[in-house]
């Protein structure tokens, strides 16, 4: 790799580790308190929480990945009952951008199952 690489690379994982922490926050603050609330231990409910958030995320990338290569040609007539007037080919760019969002969502929800069942109290890893 060439040394201008290296800066883009420590980039974007700043922004993944950012976006990982920013999920994992929210999970947090939403499962512990209505865990706790339902009668669960603190581990359980995180560890619950984590495993929701982590299908959700993997659905996510799931169905973003498989969109077809045709989008709708005229996205303002989805609003009130208008109906769209055709559809037109996926452009590189945007294809590449699925490609990635998928990625993405496919790789946090990974991190959020293997969160989960690290802390869970009903699963041993070692």
């Amino acid at each position: 790799m060439t040394a201008a690489v290296w800066p883009l690379l420590f980039a974007a994982a700043r922004r993944f580790a950012t976006l990982l922490a920013g999920v994992s926050a929210a999970t947090i603050l939403v499962s512990l308190p209505l865990g706790l609330l339902l009668g669960a231990s603190v581990d359980r409910s995180l560890a619950v929480g984590c495993y929701l958030v982590g299908c959700a995320f993997l659905l996510g990338g799931f169905f973003v990945g498989n969109r077809g290569p045709f989008r709708v040609a005229n996205e303002e007539g989805l609003v009130g009952l208008r109906r769209p007037r055709g559809v037109r080919p996926v452009s590189g760019p945007e294809q590449e951008e699925t490609f990635n969002l998928s990625g993405v969502l496919v790789l946090v929800g990974l991190f959020m199952l293997a969160f989960g069942a690290a802390v869970d109290p009903n699963t041993q890893l070692i």
